[in-house]
């Protein structure tokens, strides 16, 4: 496939993710977290839920929401970086260190406190829960952003995330307009969404050119299904995409509508398939390809990565994408 190899950038929460796979759901209860949810903690939430789950497998991997897009861009040969923040210490080095061998430029800062982690709860239907402790990563402020870091770059890739810090979030996407990228934002989780309302309809309306959501994040946004819910997307915002799951997803550009269908997979757990969506989708654009494809390359790549644990393909799995990608 013949790409203009345009440049994409990520800003998001830096975040180790441990991956915890659970015997069933009565766990989420005791910890008073709600199924499906991200939901903010402290450090000492933190590390007692990591020692009530100690007897559980886990595996780790370098995470954050915009971080695993900016991952499967790079493994589709698009030239990335990430702006972010994280801890003078081993989590903060293993972040690093995952974004450098993957070919992202890592455009990272040291905070004052730890490396932030984000506890993946694994369902055994497959649905992941998030108890996520921000550290180093909440300490990333409207100050670190300067123009100069989006030079040379076509697209911003922004989690919902971050909206926890409006000067922030509004400096990197106002920073970014005015080099002429476009500013794509993922909607992050339904809680955030109803959190943050308000706040996040202007930010949508006023700085985004594309967004995603899922149809529980779509719901928070609007109050509506998916069907119903995409021309609201799209008359703040010049494009959209509502991610149903193993319905597929809805793009909605200019008053025209697209149904793409999901691949068929053996879902073992969620993590990631939103962020590897989106990078699919964006690797389409990049490539000037119908919107069907766009969204047909983000729906293999979803697909792909809830037959996995965590958001991380392997070696092999990339190489049989970009074969069938045509690269």
């Amino acid at each position: 496939m013949d790409c203009k190899m345009k440049k994409v950038i990520g800003i998001g929460n830096a975040l180790v993710d441990i991956m915890t796979r659970l015997e069933n759901d009565e766990i989420l209860n005791t910890l008073g977290l709600p199924k499906a949810s991200m939901q903010l903690v402290n450090k000492e939430t933190s590390d007692d839920i990591i020692r009530q789950t100690s007897h559980l497998k886990t595996e780790l991997s370098s995470g954050g929401s915009a971080a695993n897009t900016i991952h499967g861009l790079a493994n589709l040969g698009i030239e990335t970086a990430f702006i972010g923040k994280t801890g003078k210490d081993e989590y903060g080095r293993f972040f690093r260190d995952d974004l450098a061998s993957a070919g992202i430029s890592p455009l990272m800062l040291t905070g004052s406190s730890g490396t932030g982690k984000a506890i993946a709860l694994i369902s055994p239907d497959s649905e992941r829960t998030f108890a996520t402790y921000l550290g180093a990563a909440a300490e990333l402020t409207a100050d670190d952003i300067a123009a100069s870091l989006f030079n040379d770059y076509h697209y911003l890739y922004m989690e919902g995330y971050l909206v926890q810090n409006h000067d922030l979030i509004i400096k990197a996407a106002e920073t970014a307009r005015g080099a002429e990228l476009k500013i794509c934002l993922d909607l992050a989780s339904y809680n955030v969404v109803e959190a943050n309302l308000d706040f996040l309809k202007w930010f949508t309306a006023n700085l985004v050119d594309i967004v995603f959501a899922n149809e529980d994040e779509a719901r928070a946004f609007t109050g509506l299904l998916p069907d119903d819910a995409l021309p609201v997307f799209g008359s703040m915002c010049n494009m959209a995409v509502v991610k149903t799951g193993k319905n597929g997803s809805l793009i909605t550009h200019e008053k025209r509508i697209f149904k793409v269908p999901a691949i068929q997979a053996i879902p073992i757990d969620t993590t990631g398939a939103g962020d590897l969506y989106a990078a699919g989708f964006i690797y389409g654009m990049i490539c000037d390809l119908p919107l069907e494809q766009c969204g047909a390359i983000g729906s293999l790549l979803a697909g792909k990565v809830i037959e996995v644990t965590g958001a991380k393909l392997g070696i092999s799995h990339w190489t049989e994408i970009r074969k069938n990608l045509g690269n």
